[in-house]
């Protein structure tokens, strides 16, 4: 009803909206009441009565009825959540919505002189739920005190052969008034294939065919069950799905177990059942992953409203484009991603796109458009905010990032290593604090959240013309692709998401000291830390280390360990309580030989780097 709504705000003289959200409005009425929501049903009816004004000849929607229509719509939930607190607001709503229509005639246009509508109960009426009281309740409320109802019993058997779940009677309602036909037929929309119906003007017209409309009724079901296209559909708890992850997440441990030791004992035969587990293991995997992923669009759907509420508290005209609703992300990551991207779209209204007088001198059209996109990119998926507003100012940035001494006097520093400040905890570059933004905690929020899915901030800006922030997440956190490593006799699992490539450490590197570095990769300069340093591993050290380069939200860092193992599959697990605390480590996965490797925390390893490459900046600034 929502998404109508909005649609309609952008299309204000569609019909075939117009209809759709009277029939809304209907349906939630009818099962408002049934359910027993009384307050629910007695608003709805107002909210429907008022609504009513669009359908006559020349009804337009306007952006003043839209708006308090959304507010009603929001209404509909708060009744749902607590009719007692929710009620008092139900008049001042239905005030404004007929103070938005203008007080426009809400009677239904003539059409003949009334009607006769027959009907019997199909073979699975009863069964699925036909609440026979509510309809015919329904049908008198069209013309109060016009409605006449007639019970036909003749056809009744005797009682030792009587169907209760299929008795043969048969209603006629006779309606004498100028109801309009499309009334009648909402009455009827979700039960043409329940009943046996006929429905007939009263005047001359031509009456239907009584007996077409059961056969077809009872055939159409059939033919959309025969059909190859239909898919079958069922509820299934969350939990569940949850319980079957897991026990997939087992069946790959056992699969990697196995293939392990078939690879040492070396037999033909084990080895031929071991790819053949592996393969079923990994379509087992796969079919898994698919059942719990959900269409991004379900979640996109909400930002429309969230954007149309900030044009109007803002005072600026913003059109919301919003493409790849169909990719799909794991349910749990879905989940979390509603707070970055709402704070990230209220940012984008509030800062990037400037008011429409400013667009107009800029050369710009009136309203800004802020786009929201998802794609898919290997086993990443990557959403993109843009506006198409201001852009970042990267002198004020600059400014502002000294002022807080996240950067050294005399600085130059500019681009995505600039605009990542943002996300720093209370940065901002706001004048005055709004109810929208202003205090510096908005971004810093969306980097802990994406960074708690393992996933990666990107942000690039062009003065002038907008600013593009890039969420860069996993298909799922149940299973994942790890760079297993060693460190002093230990493995550790990398997220080959983050892994850039992986080189030698130079030999006049090998002996430095302290933990940590710098190593020119194609003439820039990245930090590297020595992980057995910051582990503390004792032991002797590999002759022939290796450097993992690996990037995030926050920059790049090499990593430095004894050997690198090889790909794998790993089945994170949360780490305890008692080991919450090690910021250097994200979860753990067991291995094929029953051991436990430690997956690293990439951003948190990130951010040491970083401290290595500020110190470096500061001292040089000093000299």
């Amino acid at each position: 009803m929502e998404r109508n709504l909005l649609n309609l705000d952008d299309a204000p003289d569609d019909r075939g909206l117009i209809d759709a959200l009277f029939r809304d409005l209907h349906t939630l009425k009818g099962s408002g009441a049934m359910f027993g929501h009384a307050e629910l049903a007695h608003f709805l009816h107002g909210f429907e009565t008022a609504f009513e004004a669009l359908r006559a000849p020349g009804g337009r929607a306007g952006a003043a009825l839209i708006r308090v229509a959304l507010t009603a719509c929001d209404q509909i939930g708060a009744l749902l959540a607590d009719p007692v607190a929710a009620s008092p607001g139900n008049g001042p709503i239905l005030e404004a919505l007929a103070a938005a229509l203008g007080g426009q005639d809400a009677a239904a246009p003539p059409s003949g002189e009334g009607w006769r509508i027959v009907f019997g109960l199909g073979p699975d009426a009863l069964g699925l739920g036909l609440n026979l009281p509510a309809l015919l309740e329904e049908l008198q409320a069209l013309a109060p005190g016009r409605v006449q109802v007639d019970c036909d019993l003749s056809e009744l058997p005797p009682l030792d052969a009587l169907n209760p779940q299929a008795p043969p009677i048969r209603w006629t309602v006779l309606i004498e008034a100028p109801v309009a036909r499309e009334a009648i037929d909402e009455v009827f929309l979700f039960l043409q294939d329940q009943l046996r119906l006929s429905i007939e003007p009263l005047g001359d017209a031509p009456a239907l065919a009584a007996e077409e409309a059961p056969d077809t009724a009872r055939a159409t079901p059939e033919k959309r069950a025969a059909g190859p296209g239909d898919h079958a559909t069922m509820r299934v708890a969350t939990q569940r799905l949850d319980e079957i992850m897991d026990r997939v997440g087992e069946l790959v441990i056992a699969e990697s177990r196995l293939h392990d030791l078939s690879q040492s004992l070396r037999d033909p035969t084990l080895i031929a059942v071991a790819e053949d587990i592996r393969r079923l293991a990994s379509g087992m995997r796969e079919t898994t992953m698919s059942i719990r992923m959900v269409p991004i669009g379900n979640l996109f759907g909400r930002f429309r409203r969230l954007v149309h509420d900030l044009s109007q508290q803002l005072g600026k005209p913003i059109e919301f484009v919003s493409t790849g609703g169909e990719t799909e992300l794991d349910k749990t990551v879905i989940e979390v991603l509603t707070d970055p991207l709402v704070h990230i779209l209220r940012n984008a209204a509030d800062h990037g796109l400037e008011t429409a007088e400013d667009r107009v001198a800029a050369g710009k059209p009136r309203m800004g458009t802020v786009s929201l996109t998802a794609t898919h990119a290997g086993a990443e998926v990557h959403i993109r905010i843009h506006d198409d507003g201001r852009g970042l100012n990267d002198e004020r940035l600059r400014a502002r990032a000294i002022e807080r001494e996240l950067l050294p006097p005399g600085s130059t520093v500019a681009g995505p290593e600039l605009y990542r400040l943002i996300f720093e905890p209370g940065f901002s570059t706001a004048a005055t604090v709004t109810e929208l933004s202003g205090r510096g905690v908005g971004m810093d929020v969306v980097r802990s959240a994406i960074q708690g899915l393992r996933g990666q901030i990107d942000v690039d800006s062009e003065p002038g013309h907008g600013t593009t922030v890039t969420l860069r997440l996993p298909l799922t956190l149940a299973i994942a692709d790890g760079l297993l490593v060693e460190v002093g006799g230990e493995r550790y699992s990398i997220p080959v998401s983050a892994v850039e490539e992986c080189v030698e450490l130079p030999p006049d590197l090998l002996a430095s000291e302290g933990r940590s570095n710098f190593l020119d990769i194609r003439g820039d300069l990245v930090p590297f830390l020595r992980l057995a340093d910051v582990f503390q591993t004792p032991g002797p050290r590999s002759e022939f280390q290796k450097v993992v380069i690996v990037s995030g939200t926050n920059g790049r860092v090499g990593l430095v360990v004894d050997r690198i193992v090889s790909n794998a599959q790993t089945v994170i697990k949360q780490l305890s309580r008692v080991h919450a605390g090690l910021k250097a480590f994200s979860g753990a996965t067991i291995l094929g030989d029953g051991k436990v490797a430690l997956i690293l925390d990439i951003g948190h390893l990130i951010l040491l780097g970083r401290r290595l490459e500020d110190r470096v900046r500061i001292l040089e600034g000093a000299a």
